[in-house]
């Protein structure tokens, strides 16, 4: 079903980019499926339009990812020319390119309002050019040259009240330059929701490129799990791909880092019973989001989940939710989260009561009056619970209270045990 993990996984594809002349440049999709529809992009000139940013992929190549054949036009391309010739000229490019499904059906995005207006005339007068993506912020809004087309609007600025439903604002973003790597304005999360917000408007009317996502996530978590192969693992992920395991801070940013963490931290340092078994699975334009219970016996220290525990042989199954980015068919991250506390609960790490450092509304029981609280923490329930609604009562934890502890023999008691067993600690160390 899945590639012999005793070869070697293909190599992933080059970043060719073709420059076709002073502004115009050509790059070929990035997927393992090595084709794909036409796109064309607006950008602002750069001396490397497809580099990386901290780890950060430009336009060019996030929309290579993408799957598509992208052209790539700056404001040079546009100096002493006709907009509808230069974009003439691309789509002649698309044509040409033997890795382009051209199907007279292009998109094009602006990532330049000047721009947008340089090209709006001609986008009308381009045939194949079916819809288009703007950003601007609410001053270079009032000016825009409108498109019979459709077209999608992202503007920046507190103030901005969308009209359509295809004008998404962007309140806390006073730049349309959020959506450009490298740009000081960048914004990482909020350009990542208007991408898949672009993909959404964008495939259905560009045909494409479609992929099986949950296909591409069930084969990445088999070289995981299954077949316990880093190189297959990485092999099923984009160039600078990141993990990030949210309750441990652990994972990996960028090819390297990922790999090394892959490597020495996870796939070979699960317990050899680890099953995962799958509770909810949603699909959307760009992601999978996995709600699943994560069994395993705790037999080694397994450093990305429990850093620092030595194992206790316990028995766990923890709930967990995983959303997952996949850009065209390779994955691009993961963000993991679990609970942290039901896994201490499960391998007997966690008391069901903690000490509670501050005044208490309504107790009155005098000056140095010590508290605990009941911690809200639940063991194996949590997993029974997201298999079975109906196992577990619900709003059980509505009657935990504080209580106030007693200072007399029982807890000095207590303090001496603590002690001894400290100095037994020591003496073994």
């Amino acid at each position: 079903m899945y590639a012999d993990i005793s070869k070697p996984p293909a190599p992933l594809p080059s970043i060719n980019l073709k420059v076709l002349r002073p502004g115009l440049s050509l790059l070929y999709p990035l997927s393992r499926r090595g084709h794909g529809p036409g796109l064309i992009i607006l950008s602002a000139t750069t001396e490397d339009p497809a580099t990386f940013y901290e780890g950060v992929p430009s336009s060019l190549v996030k929309w290579a990812d993408e799957g598509y054949a992208v052209v790539q036009i700056e404001a040079a391309a546009f100096e002493g020319n006709d907009s509808g010739v230069v974009l003439k000229e691309a789509i002649d490019a698309l044509k040409q390119c033997e890795k382009c499904d051209l199907n007279d059906k292009v998109g094009l995005v602006s990532y330049e309002p000047n721009l947008w207006n340089i090209a709006a005339p001609g986008i009308d007068q381009t045939p194949e050019i079916v819809a288009s993506v703007l950003y601007a912020d609410e001053e270079s809004a009032k000016s825009l040259t409108s498109s019979e087309k459709p077209v999608l609007k992202h503007i920046a600025g507190k103030d901005f009240k969308p009209s359509s439903q295809s004008h998404y604002p962007y309140k806390e973003s006073s730049s349309y330059a959020f959506a450009t790597p490298g740009h000081p304005h960048f914004h990482y999360t909020t350009e990542s929701v208007s991408h898949t917000r672009n993909l959404q408007f964008l495939k259905p009317k560009l045909n494409g490129p479609f992929f099986d996502l949950e296909a591409i996530w069930d084969e990445h978590t088999w070289y995981e799990f299954s077949d316990r192969s880093v190189q297959h693992t990485m092999s099923t992920m984009v160039q600078e791909p990141y993990v990030n395991h949210v309750p441990t801070l652990t994972g990996g940013i960028g090819r390297s880092s990922l790999t090394k963490f892959y490597r020495d931290n996870f796939i070979f340092n699960n317990s050899l019973d680890t099953t995962l078994d799958l509770i909810s699975r949603t699909i959307g334009i760009d992601r999978v989001i996995d709600e699943f219970i994560y069994k395993f016996t705790h037999d080694r220290e397994i450093d990305w989940l429990l850093p620092g525990i030595p194992p206790t042989f316990q028995r766990a199954e923890i709930p967990f939710t995983a959303v997952v980015n996949i850009r065209g068919d390779r994955l691009y991250h993961e963000h993991i989260s679990w609970d942290q506390g039901t896994a201490l609960r499960q391998l007997g790490l966690m008391p069901e009561y903690l000490p509670f450092p501050y005044a208490v509304p309504g107790q009155t029981g005098g000056p140095g009056a010590k508290y605990e609280y009941q911690v809200p923490v639940i063991g194996i329930e949590t997993a029974d619970k997201m298999r079975d609604r109906n196992s577990v009562p619900s709003n059980g934890m509505f009657s935990y209270k504080v209580r106030q502890v007693q200072d007399g023999p029982e807890s000095l008691r207590k303090e001496d045990d603590v002690k001894q067993e400290a100095d037994i600690v020591g003496v073994a160390a």
